[in-house]
């Protein structure tokens, strides 16, 4: 009996030792400086629609002129194409880092002008370029589109999803690879969220790890290590730095509102001064009534009309919520259930702490 109190007693202390849980690795808090995916756009011609393309808008008029021009073919200028199948789209596409020539990435087509839909559309070779002009990649294939429309003949229509918008999987080949961050210098690793304290215990978990001083937290963002001038070595070195165990800083107290969804987020940091909250409901409902005067049978008089308004006020009996010293996020959820509020109520209870004082965090409106 007395060895089984011990596993449990055991049992419980391991479970109940977050430090060593809390420990996160440097790649989920950090990525290293100068590996990024890079945006690629373009524009193309999307042809062999079913007669739900740009129909005879000028550029894309143009666009087909140009590329009958490049494949030797003179089309007559006064030739009115009605190019029903056809419409102009623009490309977007992400070429991720280390990306190599030969190598195929997704492509995002839409229609840039009056098509209806681009279901049954295929992509002509486009050209896709970065920021700086030049041509990472080579887009061309058959869409795939989630949305569909249909027309009748009085203009009524009816639409689902997107079918101006679709995608091509690894529908563009990798042209011109992006310059390696690694080889001639340090690495610099560069923390998602900003913070002092884990930029510090990050550079000390990896010289701890290393065994040697090779890292420095320059702000709360960047820790600079010193590494090897070789290629493979800043690799190998990056590689055993990825799954070091960092213990990260706790979040800074902040309470996020939606103000379009009414959704609100609170964090496990946030902690209320002693206040007291009251909310109740003020509602007035107007009812028009409408009543007919009707004359006796052979009366002279006339059938009339009347409108009729009523008006109802009603408040619901206003509840209070005391917050204790210290009160944290299961207070707050507690008081604001035992209210009643909803999520609209909770974003003005939470601005209204916040004026008082009493909210001891950031309130974030987005």
């Amino acid at each position: 009996m007395g060895c089984r109190l011990c596993l449990l007693f055991a049992a419980l202390v391991v479970s109940w030792a977050p430090p060593a849980l809390a420990a996160e690795r440097v790649t989920d808090l950090a990525s290293f400086r100068g590996i990024r995916a890079n945006q690629l756009v373009g524009y193309g011609l999307v042809v062999g629609l079913p007669g739900t393309g740009d129909d005879n808008l000028a550029y894309t008029v143009q666009s087909m002129r140009s590329a009958a021009a490049a494949l030797g073919v003179q089309l007559p200028p006064g030739v009115n194409t009605q190019l029903k199948n056809t419409a102009a789209v623009m490309l977007a596409a992400e070429l991720p880092p280390f990306a190599k020539p030969g190598q195929r990435i997704d492509v995002t087509v839409s229609a840039l002008g009056r098509a209806k839909s681009l279901r049954g559309g295929t992509l002509l070779l486009a050209q896709l370029k970065g920021a700086d002009g030049e041509t990472y990649a080579l887009a061309q294939g058959q869409l795939t589109v989630g949305g569909f429309g249909a027309e009748g003949a009085d203009g009524s229509r009816v639409v689902v999803n997107i079918p101006t918008s679709g995608r091509i999987p690894g529908g563009a080949l990798v042209e011109r690879p992006v310059p390696s961050p690694f080889g001639g210098g340090p690495l610099v690793l560069d923390l998602h969220t900003p913070s002092f304290a884990t930029a510090q215990a990050l550079a000390d978990a990896i010289n701890a790890a290393e065994g040697r001083l090779i890292a420095r937290a320059q702000d709360a963002v960047s820790v600079r290590i010193e590494a090897p001038a070789a290629v493979e070595a800043q690799v190998a070195l990056a590689a055993r730095l990825e799954n070091v165990r960092v213990r990260a800083a706790e979040p800074p107290a902040r309470v996020v509102v939606n103000a379009r969804t009414g959704t609100v987020v609170i964090g496990g940091n946030v902690q209320i001064l002693p206040a007291a909250v009251t909310h109740g409901n003020l509602t007035v409902a107007i009812r028009e009534n409408v009543r007919v005067s009707q004359p006796q049978p052979f009366g002279r008089g006339q059938t009339v009309v009347t409108p009729s308004s009523e008006v109802a006020v009603g408040e619901e009996q206003a509840r209070m919520a005391l917050f204790a010293p210290g009160a944290r996020l299961s207070d707050i959820v507690d008081a604001v259930n035992a209210l009643g509020a909803a999520p609209g109520d909770l974003v003005a209870i939470l601005e209204a702490l916040k004026q008082a004082g009493a909210l001891r965090a950031e309130l974030v409106v987005i």
